[in-house]
């Protein structure tokens, strides 16, 4: 994979939030294929890249390699899946492992500081006053996440009703922090970041890393009230589609969190 490639099409990134750093990457015209084949190839104790039997890098130039099988086999499968352009948008599983190569184990604690912050404003505490059927759809789903969190964590966050922000017990977010910092793995923290970011709930996004949440419960979560408002006005084409889309990032961002080994 030649240098300039690398620098167009998933360009480096000192952004240590691996969404906005993954968002880089897009660009209006796609180059052409250049390869026949990807392939994985274990180096080194790691799981490298291959295209046409070369060893590809990230735009940080350093190896393109994985601790585990399953996960080099994703991104050789989102290669593989390439036509005749190659379009960054459809691979994010390899745009998330860019990103934790290049950036997220430079800049781990800076990435955690940013789960915290998520918890000091977390999705699932901020309740609506009604009507009914919302306020029932969101205890619903939100929760046994703070059940959860209470149990695992021994912690207890803080509800507000309506958009009013509520500070939140400084034993909570450091309960957020500690298990932020139990992330060794710089991939799977990536992944985490990834999913908080998507979700709006870092106590979601950990519910689901720690096994709590399957990825389809986790993401109906996240989205309990805009299901509420298209029970009411309808969906919308657009916004069904970009939220489709994120989908597809967050399970992405949830593959690589299980694959990535510890």
């Amino acid at each position: 994979m030649s240098d300039p490639f690398s620098r167009d099409w998933f360009p480096t990134s000192d952004e240590p939030n691996p969404m906005r750093a993954a968002q880089a990457a897009m660009r209006a015209s796609l180059p052409k294929r250049f390869y026949r084949e990807a392939g994985i190839e274990e180096r080194d104790g790691a799981f490298q890249l291959v295209l046409d039997g070369r060893p590809a890098r990230t735009p940080g130039r350093n190896p393109l390699a994985v601790p585990t099988r399953d996960l080099a086999g994703a991104m050789a499968a989102e290669w593989g899946a390439q036509g005749d352009e190659i379009n960054p948008a459809t691979m994010p599983v390899t745009r998330i492992v860019n990103s934790a190569i290049d950036g997220v184990s430079a800049h781990a604690r800076e990435v955690v500081e940013d789960l915290v912050k998520y918890a000091g404003s977390d999705l699932v505490c901020y309740r609506a006053a009604g009507p009914e059927r919302l306020v029932e759809a969101q205890s619903a789903a939100w929760d046994p996440v703070l059940d959860w969190v209470r149990e695992r964590h021994g912690v207890r966050f803080a509800l507000a009703e309506g958009v009013m922000h509520v500070g939140q017990p400084e034993a909570a977010c450091e309960a957020v922090r500690r298990a932020a910092e139990a992330v060794r793995s710089p991939l799977r923290l990536a992944a985490l970041h990834v999913m908080t970011t998507l979700t709006g709930s870092v106590l979601i996004a950990l519910a689901h890393a720690e096994g709590r949440l399957d990825a389809e419960a986790a993401w109906a979560a996240a989205h309990t009230d805009e299901r509420h408002q298209e029970s009411v006005w309808g969906e919308d084409h657009e916004a069904l589609q970009r939220r489709h889309a994120r989908e597809a990032e967050f399970r992405a961002a949830s593959l690589v969190y299980r694959l990535a080994g510890a």
